[in-house]
């Protein structure tokens, strides 16, 4: 699993999908504020929807509260703009968003031991700031293969991948940041470089704040239950023996020792988020892609950088 979503393969999503059965994927993403009126083993790579209703599918600012879970233990803080107002005499009312248990601590935590390997060695190293500790997944959306010759032609691109949209989620233990990149017109194309837009706005700007405020200095809590073998992490109790022998490097040794740190992340609120996003539909490649963006950029007849539209939505950290 590791090594599948480190590479973004899709056929592993799909069993994992099919493993956990459609009905308890619906009820698990519903905690973390991602909503489907039904769910089609299709949506292990794609986040479409069959309703146009905003409230359904994924966005840019709900997938930057759903990976902050990660960091946060497995507590989802639903986004807010507010976090306090405090007036004239002094006072001060909060409004604090109440956290929700969405997954236990040890799944959070080795989510987050495998997403970290997706930066350092996977689809994500140009999103990757050295001596920082930060998790994500790169998310590619895809045409039809009648929308793929039509594209070709009408915008006289044929280059090797050429896609509607592209994004980036990405998180360290104060901040987690979503990036979608694309046009109004979703028939006006990624490619080359642009590809890479997503993944670059994340470094730059987690560069920034590793430099402004220590964002990603620390490295997530352990909680008990799990342990750390190589480069892979396991459930106390569970065999470490047979173990893929990928690009990670194997394992061979078995253990059910319990090498975890007790520790609770879930006191941190994550819960304040801006810029959200409208609804557009489209289909993915990466489990983990954020769609539904924003389209507010300008689209112009020639396809660069300059005329790419960004919807970036960060949740923080309250210390």
């Amino acid at each position: 699993m590791t090594y599948a979503i480190q590479k973004s393969r899709n056929v592993p999503a799909v069993k994992a999908l099919q493993a956990t059965g459609l009905e308890y994927a619906q009820s698990f993403l519903k905690d973390l504020g991602i909503e489907y009126p039904e769910m089609f083993y299709s949506n292990a790579i794609s986040s479409s929807t069959t309703s146009s209703d905003p409230k359904y599918g994924a966005s840019s600012e709900k997938m930057a509260a759903a990976y902050a879970a990660f960091a946060n233990g497995g507590t989802y803080y639903k986004p807010s703009y507010i976090k306090s107002i405090k007036f004239e005499d002094g006072s001060t009312k909060s409004f604090d968003s109440k956290g929700v248990e969405a997954m236990s601590p040890q799944t959070a935590y080795m989510m987050s031991s495998m997403l970290k390997q997706v930066m350092t060695g996977g689809t994500a190293t140009e999103a990757y700031v050295p001596g920082t500790i930060n998790a994500g997944k790169t998310g590619t959306s895809n045409y039809s293969d009648d929308e793929y010759y039509q594209v070709q032609k009408e915008s006289g691109v044929y280059a090797d991948l050429i896609v509607p949209d592209e994004t980036f989620v990405g998180y360290n233990t104060k901040y987690a940041m979503a990036i979608w990149t694309g046009y109004e017109n979703r028939k006006t194309p990624l490619y080359g470089s642009d590809l890479n837009i997503a993944k670059q706005i994340y470094g730059l700007t987690s560069s920034y704040l590793n430099q402004m405020y220590g964002a990603g200095s620390k490295d997530f809590d352990m909680p008990s239950g799990v342990y750390n073998n190589g480069s892979y992490v396991f459930l106390t109790g569970s065999s470490t023996s047979n173990v893929y022998n990928g690009s990670l490097g194997t394992s061979s040794s078995s253990s059910s020792s319990d090498y975890g740190k007790s520790s609770d992340s879930s006191s941190s609120d994550y819960g304040k988020s801006s810029d959200s996003s409208s609804s557009q539909d489209s289909q993915q490649y990466g489990p983990d892609a954020s769609t539904n963006p924003s389209t507010s950029g300008s689209n112009g007849a020639e396809n660069s950088n300059l005329n790419t539209s960004t919807s970036t939505s960060t949740s923080t950290v309250d210390e």
